[in-house]
């Protein structure tokens, strides 16, 4: 029997809150450089959370699709309050937090552990998969983070009204959040798992994401409120 609502759905549903609320915060206190630096936190803890396996809402899906699924939110709100460059310049921080570390953690596997390390065999487990994943995630959120950007401005210039805000934000979220998670489930696990689960971890993980991105409507709204009514604090 398929169990929709239990201890992990909840929990899921908490992180979901958390994640939108870091970013309404730094966001508040720290502006647009608050939002730049949620990127990099994005992108490397999703990069290691998606290593771990959990059953969502009756199907198996990969952890992390909520801390990835952010960044389009963050670069949502920087293409609305302050154009798409900002947005750009975003997911270029993005690919060098991503690419530097991966390549500081697997320098640090190379290290010949002491007699008394215990963490060698857990930090191999971990990020010995990096570096295909770091394609993986590099290839994908290249070509869903762009997309993402043009996307906006695309639906930007055709419903340009305040309260059209909810049909750029979702149009373009949805289309890059399906690129980004073909690209990456082929490139990330292909060979990894058989087929039939392969498949099932690229719709359970496409629709998991897509419910981020539909819930995170009222957060984009609160973003665009804080910036035009000043409460927004740039960081200098």
């Amino acid at each position: 029997m398929i169990q929709f609502v239990g201890f992990n759905e909840l929990l899921w549903f908490a992180m979901l809150l958390v994640n939108f609320l870091l970013i309404l915060t730094i966001y508040r206190f720290a502006g647009r450089t608050g939002l730049f630096l949620w990127v990099p936190i994005a992108t490397i803890v999703a990069n290691i959370q998606v290593v771990k396996m959990v059953n969502l809402f009756g199907i198996e899906a990969t952890l992390g699709n909520i801390v990835y699924a952010s960044s389009f939110l963050v670069t949502d709100i920087l293409s609305e309050n302050y154009g798409r460059e900002y947005s750009r310049k975003a997911v270029l921080f993005g690919f060098f937090s991503l690419f530097s570390f991966t390549l500081l953690m697997n320098l640090a596997l190379w290290f010949v552990p002491s007699s008394e390390d215990f963490s060698q065999q857990s930090m191999q487990t971990i990020f010995s998969l990096m570096p295909r994943l770091t394609l993986a995630s590099l290839c994908a959120y290249g070509l869903s983070q762009y997309h993402d950007i043009l996307a906006f401005d695309f639906w930007r210039r055709r419903f340009p009204a305040a309260g059209h805000l909810w049909i750029r934000n979702n149009l373009s979220t949805m289309v890059s959040q399906g690129l980004d998670t073909v690209v990456f489930t082929g490139i990330a696990f292909y060979g990894v798992y058989p087929l039939p689960i392969l498949l099932e971890i690229c719709l359970s993980t496409y629709l998991l994401k897509w419910l981020v991105a539909m819930l995170d409507t009222p957060f984009i709204y609160i973003a665009r409120s804080f910036y035009l009514k000043g409460k927004v604090t740039e960081a200098n």
